[in-house]
């Protein structure tokens, strides 16, 4: 055993989150060596990265068939390196499918090396009995809801709760009118934002539906200005195909400063996920769009236990913002439920915004990934 940990983040989320638990780790144990799964962004933190899932970051049943070989492949590479490297711990963040069974086998085979979960894997909404199998393959889970934190606590799983990460990246640091300079517009100017997704199966799926309700919401409202988010992990190309096959007027593409450029929306269209406690975290009103394959929907159908699927509205425990899935993720319904919004007065516009807030109060405070640091800090002493 020496002072090295894995981490293994396969998703774009992912390594954004572990590229700042990385830092706070770093900052806390300047000589630690930290290897593992990731990309750019933990690579850049200072993570010795020998494979990089990221850009195989799939939604899907079918989705992640196309993709198993590679999963295997790293699967069995990962688990030779632990056992070459003898890691004091290793450091799993979300990514559940390959995440869990990573877990599982490195407890039979690498007992010695420590297993410690940050950012659940989503039990609450798959159905509970996974929290038995973590009961017995993950040595600590760090969690980021703390409705998680009662969950596990009641199951005997050793857990802390240490607020959201986002509460700490998720900020506006220029003025409005600054930001609407830069695009062009003006305070008078009505705009809705676009968030398609991180993944280019979602690109392909939702944002031509986005598009589509951009082109019937303008000939409702002419006026209106369109910007589109686009995630750094999705090609230009395939967002200027798309653009060109369904064109809108007044939209613009926007590839940094992603949140400062979100706070100026008075509307958004967000791709269910994460997105949507970013938009909450700045007070932007949303409606959740989401489609994926027939298959996997028909299958999620079946499995998921929950009213709803925006993060928002679970964080919330209550349907605050309207959700638009599947087969219900159509132009018409998104554009008249905007258009309602848009019709609606100051008044019901500020009480959304509210719960908007108090759902955001329950990521808690600021410091999660100094937070998770620490915690993990202390289990690996």
């Amino acid at each position: 055993m020496n002072d090295t940990i894995f981490i293994i983040a396969g998703e774009p989320s992912a390594d954004m989150h572990g590229s700042h638990l990385v830092k706070e780790l770093k900052a806390l144990s300047p000589n630690l060596k930290i290897s593992g799964i990731g990309s750019k962004q933990m690579s850049q933190a200072g993570v010795k990265i020998f494979a990089d899932l990221t850009k195989h970051a799939v939604i899907g049943f079918i989705e992640v068939l196309k993709h198993l070989k590679i999963y295997k492949q790293i699967f069995e590479m990962t688990i030779r390196k632990v056992k070459e490297t003898k890691p004091k711990a290793i450091i799993l963040i979300d990514f559940p499918g390959f995440n869990l069974r990573l877990a599982k086998r490195i407890k039979k085979e690498c007992p010695q090396v420590k297993i410690i979960y940050y950012i659940s894997p989503q039990i609450w909404a798959w159905g509970k009995k996974r929290v038995h199998l973590i009961r017995d393959i993950v040595d600590h889970m760090i969690v980021i809801f703390e409705f998680e934190k009662k969950l596990y606590e009641r199951n005997n799983v050793p857990v802390t709760f240490v607020g959201h990460p986002l509460t700490d990246t998720v900020k506006n640091t220029q003025s409005k009118s600054l930001l609407l300079k830069k695009l062009s517009y003006t305070e008078k100017d009505l705009i809705i934002g676009l968030l398609p997704g991180s993944r280019e199966v979602e690109i392909k799926r939702i944002l031509p539906v986005m598009l589509k309700s951009a082109q019937l919401f303008a000939q409702k409202m002419p006026q209106t200005k369109f910007i589109l988010i686009k995630s750094p992990n999705i090609k230009d190309e395939l967002i200027n195909e798309l653009l060109h096959k369904y064109p809108v007027e007044n939209i613009q593409v926007i590839k940094e400063n992603n949140y400062n450029f979100l706070s100026v929306c008075f509307f958004a269209w967000v791709c269910s996920g994460t997105a949507t406690l970013e938009t909450a975290i700045l007070g932007i009103p949303m409606a959740i769009v989401y489609k994926t394959s027939l298959f996997t929907w028909c299958i999620s159908k079946f499995l998921i236990k929950l009213p709803f699927i925006g993060l928002i509205n679970v964080v919330a425990e209550e349907k605050i913002v309207e959700e638009f899935i599947q087969f219900q993720a159509t132009p018409k319904n998104i554009t008249e439920c905007s258009l309602r919004f848009f019709q609606q007065n100051r008044k019901s516009r500020d009480q959304l915004i509210l719960q908007l807030t108090a759902a955001k109060l329950k990521l808690g405070s600021s410091g999660a990934n100094k937070n998770a640091a620490r915690t993990i800090a202390s289990l690996i002493q």
